[in-house]
């Protein structure tokens, strides 16, 4: 093994290939796809949450000079819906709509200002009707999955509560865009920004009336995903329209269209029952948990698994009584995004747990560390964890990590020209809302559980393709995987892993496409794991051939050596459907967050000081871009905490644009110091645990009650809002907001 391999194997911070690309603006993403005689689509929408189809035009639309074609419901050519885990989803809307945003019809030209123009010139007849748009009144159910554990439903010390999660959005920065190619064969080649090529191709063969084999995907320049492009969003569409007129089209949604044409975060309410002895021992939970998955089914069910199974957090606790219920409405389609499902129970339970705390007369860290899980410990659905779970140790780590300096003095005024030195350390920044005179430090912690991988039953596997041959002279590999790199730098690390077991230096991974077997989707901090499996097995397999021979040596006797493999983690189970037991997660990690946070009680405004973290990784694979997702993940908790929510009134978005949907700047974000530990899982590929996710948790409910401890307040809905906390009126604190 060379030198070379050694500094970009496993475990160092290999160079991401495409970093250089990316920061100079050359990288290539899929709004940047061209090819010579392409056409622009277009996606017309309905403006009502919920209606019926009376009748459609497309005349006006056709008499645009430059419109190719007009395509409504009539013309899909083979099945009509589609769908992630319910076809229930129309490719295009047939006799109704059920929200906002819903395609009715699509339209190609020879430029994308006459495509819109012409959407715009149909001429729909809507009959509007009452939406659905409170989950409460709607009879139309997803899925309820109860966990039952236990009866004893009394204790010393009880404390309840009900909390509200917002409609938070991925808010990724390259919109949905792609590019579908006719084929010669009288299928279509579609290069695409996907979470799941395999899984695009199979909802999208049935609906375009074709064999799997006759539709090709190939993963073009992701910017960004987090959970969004699981579903389809202009897939069937530009490939009906490039089948019907034999040319390339092109679709790329503008950031308006984009809130409307992904899903988003589930938005959630709770209501939260525990009990505990007077020492802050837990002896029961209740909880009901009621997510809002909007029009279509997505990845509901899973979401409320997931809320389910993990609705309680990583804490010991014998008796429980869990309901968990997804709900149809006429409201925005929701589905995955980072630790769905979870996220929204674990900003419940952690406020349950702090406001427990301060029941029994113990610190935040205190009541956590007396009930937290360990290896041995099982969790409400009655599976135990088997692999190192060191909670009340990463607590104490966190507990002990050193606080920022002290709160900053105001600043005297009036204020000189110019940015006063300090100024952007408080609340409201350069804006100059505040000298700090209201301000307020707040301290909090927060703990998450998150499982990793596809659980319940689901066939979770990924294949890899692996090459190695001699180029030019010198041993080369090609690593060729379905796996969708969206950001997270799994190209790296599947390079890593060749480099590692093979020893050869030069590797090179392969676009991602159909032409290889499933990687599955790039969610649920799984592809490392499955993914990483695959590749580390085909790479053993290549190896095995070597016969012991160095790389060039077994390549000059052998030839080209070519190997794929399969790789599966370990089976999981679905819950059962009474009592929600059963061992339905294959691998859980855990996060834990302290925040420190300035508040301007009079003005409503929080300046996240500091975020301080300790997380369990197995195994350390890229440190660097390990970092990164910790930060990233923060990132999106800090921004579901403070600011990040698509308001939805009457099933109609308010804010579709990054004007009014807020996300976390460079400005937003703290320092963070960071503890990653090493207990390595021995069910993993290399001991690894799925890291992405469970930083997303865990933020959300720190921030939460940091803000919390600077003011006296209860805040039971994220995001919180200024006028939230604004505690004074006429110079006193409101009746209304006192704890």
């Amino acid at each position: 093994m060379t030198e070379t391999t050694l500094r970009h194997g496993v475990g160092t911070s290999a160079r991401r290939p495409d970093a250089a690309l990316k920061v100079s603006g050359e990288f290539a993403y899929a709004s940047d796809l061209w090819l010579d005689g392409m056409v622009w689509g277009a996606t017309l929408r309905s403006p009502h949450p919920s209606a019926w189809i009376r009748s459609i035009d497309v005349g006006p639309a056709l008499r645009i000079p430059g419109v190719l074609t007009v395509l409504t419901h009539e013309d899909v050519p083979g099945e009509k819906f589609y769908g992630l885990d319910h076809r229930d989803q129309p490719v295009l809307a047939i006799d109704e709509v059920r929200y906002q945003g819903e395609p009715v019809a699509v339209v190609a030209a020879d430029h994308p200002e006459t495509a819109r123009r012409a959407a715009e010139a149909i001429v729909v007849a809507y009959e509007p009707r009452e939406a659905v748009t409170d989950p409460r009144q709607s009879r139309r159910f997803v899925r309820h999955q109860p966990v039952r554990r236990g009866d004893t439903f009394e204790a010393e010390v009880v404390v309840t509560g009900e909390y509200e999660v917002g409609m938070q959005d991925q808010a990724f920065l390259g919109p949905e865009s792609g590019l579908a190619v006719p084929a010669e064969d009288g299928g279509v080649d579609l290069y695409i920004a996907t979470q799941w090529l395999h899984v695009d191709r199979d909802q999208l063969a049935p609906c375009l009336g074709l064999p799997s084999d006759k539709v090709r995907l190939t993963l073009s320049g992701v910017g960004g995903a987090f959970g969004a492009r699981e579903d389809l969003s202009m897939q069937a569409h530009a490939c009906m329209l490039a089948l019907r007129l034999n040319r390339p089209v092109k679709i790329v949604y503008g950031r308006e269209e984009s809130f409307f044409g992904h899903v988003h975060r589930h938005p959630a309410r709770m209501r939260y029952e525990h009990g505990a002895t007077r020492d802050g021992r837990l002896v029961y939970v209740k909880a009901d948990i009621l997510l809002d998955g909007g029009a279509y089914c997505s990845s509901s069910p899973a979401v409320v698994g997931n809320a389910a199974s993990l609705g309680v957090g990583p804490y010991e606790v014998e008796n429980v009584r869990v309901d968990a219920t997804g709900v149809y409405t006429n409201n925005p389609p929701c589905g995955a995004m980072r630790g769905f499902g979870a996220v929204q129970a674990c900003f419940a339970y952690e406020s349950q747990m702090d406001r427990l705390a301060e029941a029994c007369g113990l610190s935040p860290v205190e009541i956590r560390v007396r009930n937290a899980v360990s290896q041995g410990s099982h969790l409400i659905t009655g599976q135990v964890i088997d692999s190192p779970a060191p909670l009340a140790g990463m607590l104490r780590e966190l507990e002990a990590m050193p606080l920022p300096g002290p709160l900053p003095e105001p600043l005297p005024g009036p204020l000189p020209d110019g940015v006063p030195e300090g100024l952007l350390s408080r609340p409201g920044g350069v804006s100059q809302t505040t000298h700090g005179e209201s301000v307020r430090r707040g301290v909090g912690y927060g703990v998450g559980i998150k499982n990793i991988c596809f659980s319940e039953g689901f066939d979770d596997y990924s294949t890899a393709r692996v090459r190695a041959e001699l180029v030019g002279g010198e041993p080369h590999v090609t690593v060729h995987t379905a796996a969708a790199e969206v950001g997270q730098g799994l190209v790296t690390v599947q390079a890593q892993i060749a480099r590692t077991e093979l020893g050869i230096a030069n590797v090179t991974v392969a676009t991602a496409d159909t032409s290889v077997g499933s990687a599955g989707s790039s969610s649920a901090s799984r592809q490392s794991y499955v993914t990483g499996g695959a590749v580390r097995a085909a790479c053993l397999a290549v190896r095995e051939r070597f016969e012991g021979l160095p790389p060039e040596k077994a390549l000059e006797a052998f030839g080209p050596i070519e190997e794929t493999r399969e790789f599966r983690h370990r089976p999981t189970y679905p819950m059962d459907p009474l009592t929600g037991q059963g061992d339905s997660h294959t691998q859980l990690a855990l996060c834990v967050h302290r925040a420190v946070v300035d508040v301007d009680v009079e003005l409503g405004l929080v300046k996240v000081v500091e975020l301080a973290a300790v997380q369990d990784v197995g195994t350390i694979l890229n440190p660097q871009a390990l970092e990164g997702q910790i930060h990233g993940g923060s990132a999106q908790g800090l921004g579901l905490a403070l600011m990040e929510e698509i308001q939805v009134r009457d099933g109609r978005v308010l804010n579709p644009s990054f004007t009014d949907y807020l996300i976390p700047t460079i400005l937003d974000m703290p320092p963070m110091q960071l503890k990653i530990l090493e207990n390595p899982d021995p069910a993993a590929p290399y001991g690894l645990r799925g890291a992405g996710e469970p930083p997303t948790l865990s933020s959300t409910p720190a921030i939460a009650a940091a803000v919390r401890a600077a003011t006296g307040l209860r805040l039971t809905r994220v995001p919180i809002r200024p006028e939230d906390i604004a505690l004074f009126e006429n110079g006193e604190v409101s009746d209304d907001k006192r704890t």
